[in-house]
């Protein structure tokens, strides 16, 4: 657990011609670690490496821990109204041809994105283009369109899944888990049937009080799926303390209210026996459960020493990760249109790809205040950043960690 290597040989393995494409984005990503700009006349347009789409705020489930549609989730009651102001199809499409020289990682999520009424056609245009061309989905439409899927040669799928059947179904909704199972047995027969790799298969399950105990269990379960990645995601905290702490930076700083982070106190991450996590993730990352070799990658966000387990989730005021690269490397297009850097928070807003260029937005005005007030920031990173996917995933490691 104290890197993610692993995935590397893996995915070489399979189907070399996408690994390149995933790795070239995420070099990008490094690069920008190394050497982030503040010019205002800076073009972070050619550093672009990923780009987030989420493209519906419908969800289909309603997941306990979800901080859109779960226990304290934001987008409760108002996500109907909210898919009336989505982006059209063929602006997607412009957007997608503006980017697609600079070779980014595309990843699509919502919501549940196959609620969006054109992700079909929108994922073969950026296949067309050449792009890796990711999805996040609950899984529970995968069987209905696994044909066209695995024919217009998707690059990865990551599908949640969170435990085995029941307390799996007592998280997600009665039948969730069949109904996954379902879905990639019939990616698997597609591609087995087509004679194609593509697409890379992973199942992200987020590591809360209510599965933790399981996941051993779990694992042994999905041997016969055949998936290509198992991601475990510590998850996504907060509390109130940060959660003040991040309204006042941001008010004074960016004159911008912070509307989203409080959704992320849960406390999912209370009550979990550290020390039994501590085991189960070793015995997780540590046996293949009889799988062969290079078969599949299982890896944890963040990558942690174990004996840090306890921290992440019991010390919520103790960084793991800072200097978020996120700014200068990636971007988040909302439903709507709204682009931002925080896919989670997404309360300041650089501009709208209806009203402007991606470029013109990315290389704006607002984006390079937001820039050079995070930089300015203890650590690279606002208060609300201390458990924040984004800064997990891409964020640097703090020596002991």
């Amino acid at each position: 657990m104290k890197h993610n290597f692993s995935v590397v040989p893996v995915l070489l393995s399979k189907e070399p011609s996408l690994s390149y494409k995933m790795a070239l984005g995420f070099l990008k990503i490094g690069l920008a670690r190394l050497k982030p700009r503040f010019d205002f006349n800076y073009n972070h347009f050619k550093d672009l490496g990923l780009i987030y789409f989420k493209l519906t705020p419908l969800c289909n489930l309603h997941c306990k821990m979800c901080g859109q549609y779960g226990d304290r989730g934001c987008m409760k009651g108002g996500a109907a109204e909210a898919a009336k102001t989505i982006v059209p199809l063929e602006r997607y499409k412009q957007i997608i041809d503006e980017i697609a020289p600079r070779r980014p990682v595309t990843y699509i999520w919502g919501g549940e994105p196959f609620l969006y009424p054109d992700l079909l056609p929108l994922g073969k245009h950026i296949v067309d283009k050449g792009l890796f061309f990711s999805v996040n989905t609950n899984g529970m439409f995968l069987e209905q369109h696994a044909e066209q899927i695995v024919r217009d040669k998707w690059s990865c799928i990551f599908v949640s899944l969170d435990a085995f059947k029941d307390v799996n179904d007592a998280m997600r909704g009665k039948g969730s888990y069949e109904r996954v199972v379902r879905g990639i047995e019939a990616i698997k027969r597609e591609k087995e049937r087509q004679k194609s790799n593509h697409p890379f298969v992973g199942i992200v399950t987020t590591v809360t009080n209510a599965n933790y105990a399981n996941l051993e269990e779990f694992v042994a379960a999905t041997k016969s799926f055949d998936i290509d990645i198992h991601m475990f995601n510590l998850g996504t905290y907060t509390n109130d303390a940060i959660v003040d702490r991040q309204k006042k930076l941001m008010k004074e700083k960016l004159n911008t209210n912070t509307d989203f982070l409080s959704c992320y106190n849960t406390g999912y991450n209370k009550n979990i026996d550290t020390r039994k996590l501590y085991d189960i993730l070793q015995t997780i990352h540590n046996s293949n459960f009889g799988d062969p070799p290079l078969k599949s990658a299982r890896i944890t966000v963040p990558a942690l020493n174990p004996e840090k387990i306890g921290i992440y989730y019991n010390d919520l005021e103790t960084p793991v990760r800072d200097h978020c690269i996120v700014p200068w490397c990636q971007a988040n297009i909302n439903y709507n249109g709204d682009v931002h850097f925080c896919a989670d928070y997404p309360d300041y807003i650089l501009g709208n790809i209806k009203d402007q260029s991606f470029k013109e937005i990315y290389n704006g005005e607002r984006a390079n205040i937001f820039r050079k007030t995070i930089n300015a920031c203890e650590g690279g990173m606002f208060p609300g950043c201390l458990r924040c996917y984004q800064n997990m995933l891409f964020g640097k490691k703090i020596k002991g960690f």
